[in-house]
């Protein structure tokens, strides 16, 4: 097998380029055959991940965090859309968060998750997509849209260049409360079927269970059962926001009365008054956005895991 492995040098602080002697060394060991690429600027690694799939690599593998990993499953399925299907997909833990392995079994170090590429073991997991914001023609992702507040948290959350995971995507929380505090009026369409009508503080659609490396936004989803898990958190005070803070840490948010937690195949959010940002495993999507659809793909990207 032939294994493409691509990697941001810039992923956690630095310690990308720093974890590549190590990777390099592990990968010899284990006999793999091998082709490393740094990635240079943004979308690279899409570019270089579709280009490895259209050039019959069995495997590609990101060393990154969920930013890069997510170009990367793009690149993957724009190769599949093209007739390339033989890809499989591998993640080297070594961003800030690591939400998307976390969420779906693959390794959250980088000695295990070199000890899964030895190993082998693979599974296959559910994908989504988005449209609407910046990406009218879709984009897809692995762990979850973020809508509103979590959106803001994780703009404040990357200026934070000092603290890494969740410590720096709490202190974003904190500046969100005073920086952030006017979320829009939305309708929320659940399968065509059921309609949801508030201010809305905050919207996770999640095919994984966590955000900013170690928020529970739906403890109970699983990458792989052909549904999303939602979060939908309405409007609140700011001294009630701090509080819920514990239960989304603890996953326990469900019991809140401003909480609701719900699955569908597919979601409609649409803004009636102002606009809202977004992101999609960590990169945004829009900053000003009006309208979203998403769906889910069943089971349509193979992965090495744990």
């Amino acid at each position: 097998m032939k294994y493409f492995i691509i990697v941001n040098p810039t992923s956690g602080h630095g310690f990308g380029e720093k974890s590549i002697p190590k990777i390099e060394s592990s990968l010899r060991k284990s006999g793999l055959d091998f082709t490393l690429a740094r990635t240079e600027r943004v979308w690279h690694a899409a570019t270089l991940a579709e280009s490895a799939a259209r050039d019959g690599y069995d495997v590609i593998v990101c060393a990154s965090g969920d930013g890069t990993v997510n170009e990367a499953i793009n690149g993957i399925m724009l190769a599949q859309k093209a007739g390339f299907h033989g890809a499989a997909f591998g993640v080297l833990s070594i961003g800030t968060g690591n939400d998307f392995a976390g969420g779906t079994g693959i390794p959250g170090n980088l000695e295990d998750g070199l000890k899964a590429l030895k190993e082998n073991k693979r599974k296959k997991i559910d994908l989504g997509f988005v449209t609407g914001g910046d990406y009218p023609q879709g984009r897809y992702f692995g762990n979850g849209i973020g809508v509103g507040f979590d959106a803001a948290v994780g703009n404040e959350a990357i200026k934070v260049r000092w603290a890494r995971g969740i410590t720096a995507y709490l202190i974003g929380v904190i500046k969100t409360v005073f920086l952030y505090y006017q979320p829009p009026h939305v309708e929320i369409l659940l399968d065509d079927k059921e309609t949801i009508n508030q201010v809305s503080l905050m919207i996770s659609v999640m095919n994984g269970k966590r955000m900013g490396g170690g928020f529970k936004m739906t403890p109970e989803s699983k990458p792989d059962d052909g549904l999303f898990d939602l979060c939908i958190a309405e409007t609140a005070s700011k001294a009630r926001i701090f509080g819920l803070i514990p239960h989304f840490l603890r996953g326990t948010q469900a019991t809140q009365p401003e909480v609701k937690m719900r699955r569908a195949k597919k979601v409609s959010i649409r803004s009636l008054d102002k606009p809202f940002p977004a992101h999609a495993d960590g990169e945004f999507i829009c900053l000003d956005g009006k309208s979203l659809t998403l769906e889910i793909l069943p089971r349509t990207l193979e992965i090495i895991c744990a």
